[in-house]
């Protein structure tokens, strides 16, 4: 009776403790359920209508609770049946009220289902056990208690588990992406003046723009490349306008003494949003809708301090300003250009390369129809410039000067959609050699499908251009199949553009760890994307680049800041040599070790060979690409990438070799395929059970492992096509009768492309 009394007590005296704890200053966020009388939490789905995600939420180990030195819950009631307090736990969590209950406070199955699962382990293994639960526990098993009495020991555990759960509120008001103009109050205490000069490609807008910009007595230019913003830093210091050049891995002051000009060239993500300036000149404004840099322009846009802010770009962007201006309260004035020369779509297309002619572009979208394509022109006898994305910027300006020069004998260029924009280039006809591009949307999804009409104009606008020895454009495709679709994707209206692009930002993100210290920078980045509200002007950008460097460097100690600048370098995901060398970088500045000019030659090789094959070339030009990353961390960590200026001298060393590799990038292709005749000769002696010839394959003299042998493999000095003729395995006549017979296969490759290519233009117009 005496214990009785006291468990009662006991009770009373937690039924108030509880209250207390549950009183409104201390709830949280939350409501009263009308239903059941109970204290639950608000549910995941924000203002705007939006689901959380909670498979996002990664349970955390629960810190462990101060135990009593001894059991003072069995001193005060009795020892507890374990197997006893198993089953009320279960019928516990099988319970359809308490189900509810915890979907009221933020639990779906999912949660509610990890977090049951550590509480019952918590319970079980426990011992003693918190003195208030225990209490609870062994009234249950008394028969005085309702099992429903341990939900709010269940949610305190719970949010630990999960502590998230307690700060939804604070999540996302930190999250909520809707007043994006309210974020640069600088910009938001002047009234600027919106000049938009919509047009296509060759029709002056850019140059009316910065006829502006170079008139004034201070501005910004804000372009998408570093080689725009270099045409502009040499075309504003020419006219005799200093001009600094800011890019991520660089900044150039003319001035001797390092003081700031009043005008400056950039790339668009570098451009200050706090120096006030007369005139800004935001470039190819249409890349708002990115989906991996858009949320650069929108920065632009809203952030920069400028009297005047001049735009160009797209018709198609116009609606959309206006619309992102209305908020502001600044109005838009529209400047409308037409094209300066004459775009012709011709009625045949290419058909072969026996018709190519001076002046002629042939744009294919992966590097290795570029290859390809350069090798089958110069097999003709001409010879050919070669443009594509990773090419360094220097290697691309050669190349154009060598197609552009009149007096040199290159004729053909040969490049992707990299000349959309940043290179002039005298261009008579465009030829597509294809219409399907993969892409990423903005779930960092892969897609393959055809050119928007947005890109093929782009592309087609190079031709003819107004400054060229072209005053006349042409643009057909390499197959007549496609130009029916090319005509049918020119014609149609480009559509508008219904919202820009956001990021998180540093200190959005080091908000939201602060609440959820335990998580993961790319959990944290998921969480608060999941939580984020944009109205429907805006979108939040791809972020699986971010997050793909957030896990590969996870294990290293770094803090926040640091960690999130890491995370924003641009670098190719699918480059291996790249991806490992910001993970170095990364440890060795966790360890505060300076990276010297001496590490990164070692880490490199420094000095490098020139380039033998075409995996040779793309070796080099994922160096240039980690030196470049080397110099985008100085700009941002001096002290800990101490040696840029050493670093920028060997990578102009490098881009000279790499020029000279593409230049003679005919030759490279032809030393790969010679290397790649053992394989061949494998294969077809695998599918036929002898040569190409018909020749049985001598058992006792075929080389076994071959294939897989290094290419500079030293067991023996000779090249493995004079070890084969050696070894009596191939003869020359053999040798050429296998190079024609891998051309053929080549280009049957090719054929087989084409026609998966033309079965998803089909599938993509019957969609239409």
């Amino acid at each position: 009776m005496y214990m009785r009394r006291v468990s009662s007590l006991a009770r009373c005296c937690l039924q108030a403790s509880t209250r207390s704890r549950q009183s409104p200053a201390h709830r949280g966020p939350g409501v009263l359920s009308s239903v059941t009388g109970r204290w639950r939490t608000r549910g995941f789905s924000s203002d705007n209508g939006k689901r959380l995600d909670t498979s996002l939420f990664v349970p955390v180990e629960p810190r462990n609770m101060e135990s009593p030195g001894s059991d003072i819950g069995a001193e005060l009631t009795q020892p507890l049946n374990k197997s006893e307090v198993l089953n009320i736990l279960n019928k516990f969590y099988r319970r359809k009220e308490i189900q509810k209950l915890a979907a009221e406070n933020g639990l779906d199955a999912r949660l509610f289902h990890q977090a049951f699962i550590s509480f019952r382990r918590y319970v079980m293994e426990s011992d003693p056990l918190q003195v208030d639960l225990h209490i609870v526990l062994s009234d249950i098993c008394c028969g005085v208690g309702h099992m429903d009495d341990i939900f709010p020991f269940f949610m305190r555990h719970a949010k630990q588990v999960f502590p998230m759960l307690d700060c939804m509120d604070d999540l996302r008001k930190i999250s909520d992406l809707r007043l994006p103009p309210n974020w640069y109050p600088e910009a938001r205490a002047i009234q600027r003046k919106i000049i938009f000069h919509a047009g296509p490609t060759n029709s002056g807008k850019t140059y009316h723009a910065i006829q502006r910009y170079l008139g004034a007595k201070s501005g910004i230019y804000c372009g998408p490349l570093k080689l725009l913003a270099h045409e502009i830093y040499k075309k504003s210091n020419d006219a005799g306008v200093p001009c600094d050049l800011i890019t991520g891995e660089e900044l150039i002051h003319v001035d001797p003494e390092g003081k700031p000009s009043a005008h400056a060239a950039c790339t668009v993500e570098m451009c200050s949003v706090n120096t006030p300036y007369e005139v800004a000149v935001i470039d190819e404004i249409q890349m708002i809708r990115d989906p991996g840099r858009g949320w650069a322009w929108t920065r632009a846009l809203l952030g920069i301090c400028a009297q005047e802010i001049h735009l160009c770009g797209e018709a198609a962007a116009i609606n959309l300003v206006t619309e992102l201006m209305y908020t502001t309260g600044e109005e838009v004035e529209v400047r409308n250009y037409e094209r300066l020369t004459s775009l012709k779509v011709l009625d045949n297309a290419l058909q072969s390369l026996n018709n190519l002619r001076p002046g002629d572009c042939i744009v294919c979208f992966n590097k290795n129809d570029i290859f390809s394509v350069s090798r089958q022109i110069e097999a003709r006898g001409l010879e050919c410039a070669v443009i594509y994305g990773s090419l360094p910027p220097g290697t691309k300006i050669a190349q154009a000067n060598k197609f552009n020069d009149p007096d040199d004998q290159c004729k053909i260029l040969v490049a992707t959609d990299a000349i959309g924009m940043g290179l002039n280039l005298s261009i008579k006809r465009i030829i597509f050699n294809s219409l399907v591009k993969p892409s990423v949307n903005e779930k960092g999804e892969k897609e393959i499908d055809t050119i928007s009409t947005s890109q093929a104009l782009q592309i087609a606008g190079r031709a003819g251009r107004f400054s060229s020895m072209f005053k006349e454009g042409e643009v057909t495709t390499m197959v007549q199949e496609d130009l029916p679709l090319l005509k049918e994707i020119l014609d149609k209206p480009v559509h508008a553009i219904q919202a820009a692009g956001l990021h998180p930002t540093a200190e959005q993100i080091e908000m939201f760890a602060y609440h959820l210290p335990d998580a993961t920078l790319a959990n944290l980045v998921d969480i608060f994307v999941s939580l984020s509200q944009v109205d429907g002007h805006y979108f939040v950008c791809n972020i699986e680049d971010f997050k793909f460097v957030a896990d590969m460097i996870q294990h290293i100690p770094l803090n926040l800041r640091s960690r999130y600048v890491f995370c924003t370098a641009p670098i190719n995901r699918n480059l291996p040599f790249v991806c490992t060398s910001l993970l170095k970088f990364a440890r060795q500045f966790s360890r505060n070790e300076p990276l010297t000019f001496q590490w990164i030659c070692k880490h490199v090789t420094w000095p490098v060979s020139p380039p033998k094959t075409i995996k040779d070339l793309m070796h080099l030009e994922a160096v240039h690409d980690v030196l470049d990353l080397y110099l985008w961390l100085s700009y941002r960590f001096m002290d800990m990438f101490p040696d840029a200026a050493l670093v920028r001298a060997i990578q102009r060393e490098l881009d000279a070799i790499i020029q000279t590799g593409v230049h003679s990038i005919t030759k490279l292709i032809r030393a790969s395929e010679s290397r790649t005749a053992l394989q061949i000769l494998d294969e077809t002696s695998k599918d036929s059970g002898g040569f190409p010839d018909g020749t049985p394959t001598p058992g006792p003299r075929r080389i076994r492992g071959t294939k897989s042998l290094p290419a500079n493999a030293e067991p023996q000095k000779a090249s493995l096509t004079s070890r084969l003729v050696q070894d009596g395995l191939l003869t020359p006549d053999m040798l050429k009768q296998l190079e024609k017979e891998w051309m053929s296969r080549h280009q049957s490759r090719g054929n087989q492309t084409r026609l998966n290519e033309l079965d998803i233009l089909k599938k993509n117009r019957k969609k239409k």
